[in-house]
């Protein structure tokens, strides 16, 4: 039932991918730039909404030790692929200029295998809580990105602002350490380089996700990774028990599949195409709060103080980046 609903969610829109989003934006139909505005700012709220979710989900089954994240991120693409690639087969065919598939497989490396596969295995080594700060570098990453790709200007305050919130995830890791956390430096630095690569993917090839339809670009995205990932995890896709996998794990690599990888990942460079990288980017700010509430309310978390202070320095660092001045 659930596939049923993505499923036919996806093939009434045809080759008109905004009709869903355009509903829940009717009263802007006056003001087509605004509209299109905000449907990119709905797309991406939804995916990072999705994205906390996620973040709590993966720690679960993580903890629960019935399958490695290698095996998790394969069977991630295998759903993904599956689903792009039957969904395109229902619309209007678009071809690939060739010179563009190695720059979509380079987008696929960046933008779901190295983000994916290094999450997988960070949050087996990190807190729900310390996940979701992390994440709020992402705004910070992109400016980086921004400046050496399309020349924005980095400022006194976008300099104060990573020197800040750098500070901040110094102090994450050596209390994760030192303050009996349940992080390790190795996982926060696999958070770091998630971070980066998803930065990298938002900044640099928005030119790309452009010039394709979502699902046409997606399809071939999620199929790059899969080939990446198999020989990584062909053993572990066979020798897995999933007999033994319990059933409320079930159900959230269900959630895994279908919502914060096809679903997500659909909203993603759908708003991509409609908005900035660093709007995109700051919408990463959800995950923290969703996730932090599901995980603190389950007592799979909770708040200190050192906490506290590292999310104020992240998060007042990247909002001081994202004040200053922009490139004309």
């Amino acid at each position: 039932m659930l596939f049923q609903g993505v499923f036919y969610v996806f093939l009434i829109v045809g080759r008109d991918y905004s009709k869903p989003i355009d509903y829940l934006c009717s009263r802007e139909k006056r003001y087509p730039m605004a509209s299109e505005k905000l449907q990119g700012h709905l797309a991406v709220a939804a995916a990072y909404a999705i994205f906390g979710l996620n973040i709590v989900f993966c720690k679960d089954i993580a903890n629960a030790e019935a399958i490695s994240p290698v095996v998790l991120f394969t069977l991630r693409a295998i759903g993904a692929t599956a689903l792009f690639w039957i969904i395109s087969f229902f619309l209007p065919k678009e071809s690939i200029d060739k010179e563009d598939f190695w720059k979509i497989f380079l987008a696929s490396m960046v933008g779901l295998f190295t983000p994916q596969m290094t999450f997988l295995f960070a949050i087996t080594m990190a807190s729900p809580v310390d996940t979701a700060v992390m994440g709020t570098l992402g705004p910070i990453f992109t400016m980086f990105f921004a400046y050496f790709f399309v020349k924005e200007p980095i400022t006194a305050k976008k300099a104060g602002g990573v020197a800040i919130s750098f500070a901040g995830v110094l102090f994450l890791i050596f209390n994760s350490v030192h303050a009996g956390g349940s992080s390790t430096p190795l996982g926060i630095l696999l958070l770091l380089a998630n971070g980066v690569s998803f930065a990298l993917y938002l900044g640099v090839f928005r030119p790309l996700i452009s010039k394709y339809n979502v699902v046409t670009f997606m399809k071939w995205m999620f199929l790059f990774s899969l080939l990446a990932s198999l020989p990584l995890s062909i053993k572990g896709l066979l020798t897995t028990d999933y007999a033994a996998i319990p059933v409320l794990v079930r159900w959230e690599i269900g959630y895994l599949i279908v919502f914060a990888t096809f679903v997500a990942y659909f909203l993603i460079p759908y708003g991509q195409k409609r908005i900035r990288p660093t709007l995109v980017s700051l919408y990463s700010y959800l995950q923290p709060v969703i996730a932090a509430a599901i995980s603190i309310s389950y007592g799979m978390d909770r708040i200190t103080w050192q906490k506290v202070v590292a999310s104020l320095l992240i998060v007042g660092g990247v909002l001081l980046v994202n004040r200053s001045r922009a490139a004309k």
